[in-house]
């Protein structure tokens, strides 16, 4: 499972704005990559971010926490999610938030792709 620095998934301000005002089909915005982890951050401001990610079969995050509550919204595929020491299986259409500083991990059960809400405080 690799570890994956959210701060480091920052595109260009240029690519977002290309987004605004416009129908977008999340799930086309970021392609899988063979045993990686991709991503696009579509909004990022001082009140949060939202980044679209795409997760390879076996892929994941390791266990880490965040200052803030997180939204996950599986789009495509399934993964399992540990969150303080319980395991539960998400599928496309699924929504679970991660409560701030609460330990959590995700792993591709298939390949997947969701979306991360986060609001700052």
């Amino acid at each position: 499972m690799a570890d994956f620095d959210l701060e480091m998934t920052n595109k260009p301000v240029k690519k977002r704005e290309e987004l605004l005002g416009k129908v977008l089909d999340l799930k086309e915005l970021v392609s899988y990559q063979d045993g990686a982890v991709s991503s696009r951050m579509i909004v990022s401001n001082k009140s949060g971010s939202i980044t679209v990610f795409s997760f390879d079969e076996d892929e994941g995050l390791s266990e880490h926490t965040a200052p803030y509550d997180a939204v996950v919204t599986i789009i495509d595929g399934e993964c399992e999610v540990w969150i303080a020491g319980n395991t539960l299986q998400m599928k496309t259409g699924d929504t679970i938030i991660f409560p701030a500083n609460a330990p959590h991990a995700l792993s591709a059960i298939t390949k997947f792709k969701m979306t991360l809400t986060m609001i700052r405080g």
